[in-house]
C-alpha cells in the first residue's frame, strides 16, 4: 500500500465518520449524546485542573495571575464633590490635582479599551493563550495540557475545518439554487420586525439563525466574509452597505424603512453597538436602528468563557486567525434569551428608546451597561465629551459654585 492509497483511505474514513456521526444526525434533528458527554468530561477536567493549581501554587500567586478585577479602584463621585475638599468657590491651583488624578486613572485603566480585550478568567481553562504559567505547576497538569493541545489541534481543528468547508460549500450551492426559485409566500413571515442583540462575535449570527431566518444588515466585507455575503444575498434580500454609504445615516434609514415596509421580507437582524464587545458589557446602541419604526425584538447573548473565548478583536486578528482560535478552543457555549417585544412609547425619542432596550438586554444577560460608543475602539474621543467636562468646571467657577444647583 503506497502513501497516496493510505492517505485516500484515511480521508474516506474521516469523511464517513463526520457524515455518519455529525452531519446526518444533525440533518434529521437527532442527537447521539456525544456533545453532552464531551461537555461533562470537559467540565470535570477543568475542575480537576483548578484543584491542582490551587494545591500546586500559593493562593496569592493564583489570584495575581487570574484576577478579573480592575487594577485601580475608581472614585465615581461627580466633579463638584471630588473638588469640594480641595478648593473654595473660585479657581485654585489645587484643582490641577483632581484632573491629574482622573487623567492617570484613564491612562492606567479606562472603561472603554478594556472592553476590547479578551475577558479575564478566575481559573485557567487549559488554553495556552489564557495564561502561560499555570501548566508548569505540576507534572500531571503539564501532561493533561499536552494531551489537550494534541486533542484540540489534531482532532477538533481538522473536524471543525471539515465541517466549516462542508457548511460553506452547501451554503454557497444552496443559496445559489434557492435564488433561482420564485418567491413563495408560504415560507415568508407575514409580519416584519427588527431583532436587536448585543454583539460579541460574527458567530452571533449563526447562533440566532438556528432558531429562525433573518435579513442581515451590515457593511460589505472582502475576503472570506465577502464570499459568504455574496452567497447569502442570492437567497434573501439582505441589506449590505458600502463603507461610504454607512456614513450616510439618512440613506441607511431609508433602505431599512423600505425593507420593513415590505411584509414579504424577513425580519431584520441588527447589532446596534456596531462592533464586537468582549462578552462583559453592553455599550451604546446607535439610535438609527430605533428611528425606523416597527416592533423591536430584543435578544441577549452571553458566552461561557470557561470553554473558549468567542470575542473577535477585529483590530488585532483577521477573520482567518479568529476562526483558527475558535476552532482550537474546547467548545463555544452560550445562553440566548429571547425577550418580550418592545415598542417606542409616546413622547419617547430614539435615543431614550435605544437606552431602554440596551438596559433590558444588559439586565437579562448579566452584562455591564456602559454609555460609551463602541466606535472609540478605532476612533478618538469626540470633542463634545471633553467640552462637556470643561463646561461643568466653568459653571463651578463663574456660576454659583455648583452644577446641580443651577439645574435645580
Amino acid at each position: 500500500m503506497d502513501g497516496a492509497e493510505l492517505a485516500g483511505k484515511i480521508f474516506y474514513t474521516w469523511l464517513t465518520l463526520v457524515l455518519g456521526f455529525i452531519l446526518l444526525p444533525s440533518a434529521f434533528g437527532v442527537s447521539l449524546g456525544i456533545s453532552e458527554i464531551y461537555m461533562k468530561i470537559l467540565v470535570k477536567t477543568l475542575e480537576w485542573a483548578t484543584i491542582r493549581i490551587e494545591k500546586g501554587a500559593s493562593k496569592e500567586s493564583v489570584l495575581k495571575n487570574s484576577a478579573s478585577v480592575g487594577i485601580i479602584q475608581r472614585d465615581e463621585s461627580p466633579m463638584e464633590k471630588g473638588l469640594s475638599g480641595l478648593r473654595g468657590r473660585d479657581f485654585e491651583l489645587s484643582d490641577v490635582f483632581y484632573f491629574s488624578k482622573k487623567g492617570l486613572e484613564a491612562i492606567v485603566e479606562d472603561e472603554v479599551t478594556q472592553r476590547f480585550s479578551s475577558e479575564e478568567l478566575v481559573s485557567w481553562n487549559l488554553l495556552t493563550r489564557t495564561n502561560v504559567n499555570f501548566h508548569y505547576v505540576s507534572l500531571r497538569l503539564t501532561a493533561v495540557w499536552v494531551l489537550g493541545v494534541l486533542l484540540r489541534y489534531c482532532v477538533l481543528l481538522p473536524l471543525r475545518v471539515t465541517l466549516a468547508f462542508i457548511g460553506i460549500s452547501l451554503l454557497v450551492i444552496g443559496t445559489t439554487l434557492v435564488g433561482q426559485l420564485p418567491d413563495n409566500r408560504q415560507y415568508r413571515p407575514q409580519k416584519g420586525g427588527i431583532c436587536v442583540a448585543n454583539h460579541t462575535s460574527p458567530i452571533d449570527v449563526l447562533i440566532l439563525t438556528t432558531d429562525g431566518c433573518y435579513a442581515m444588515v451590515g457593511q460589505v466585507h472582502g475576503g472570506l466574509m465577502g464570499i459568504i455575503q455574496r452567497a447569502m444575498v442570492k437567497a434573501c434580500p439582505h441589506v449590505w452597505f458600502e463603507r461610504s454609504e454607512m456614513k450616510d445615516r439618512h440613506l441607511v434609514t431609508k433602505r431599512l424603512k423600505e425593507h420593513i415596509a415590505d411584509k414579504k421580507k424577513l425580519p431584520i437582524l441588527i447589532f446596534p453597538e456596531g462592533t464586537c464587545i468582549n462578552n462583559t458589557s453592553v455599550m451604546m446602541f446607535k439610535k438609527g436602528s430605533f428611528e425606523i419604526g416597527g416592533t423591536i425584538h430584543p435578544v441577549a447573548i452571553k458566552y461561557n468563557p470557561q470553554f473558549g473565548d468567542a470575542f473577535w478583536n477585529s483590530s488585532k486578528f483577521s477573520m482567518v486567525s479568529y476562526l483558527l482560535r475558535v476552532m482550537t478552543s474546547w467548545a463555544i457555549v452560550c445562553d440566548v434569551w429571547y425577550m418580550p417585544p418592545m415598542t417606542r412609547e409616546e413622547g419617547e425619542d430614539a435615543v431614550r428608546f435605544a437606552n431602554r432596550v440596551k438596559s433590558a438586554i444588559a439586565v437579562q444577560g448579566g452584562l455591564t451597561e456602559l454609555p460609551w460608543d463602541g466606535g472609540l475602539k478605532r476612533a478618538k474621543v469626540k470633542d463634545t465629551f471633553k467640552e462637556e467636562q470643561q463646561k461643568n468646571y466653568s459653571k463651578m467657577i463663574v456660576g454659583n459654585g455648583s452644577v446641580t444647583s443651577e439645574l435645580d
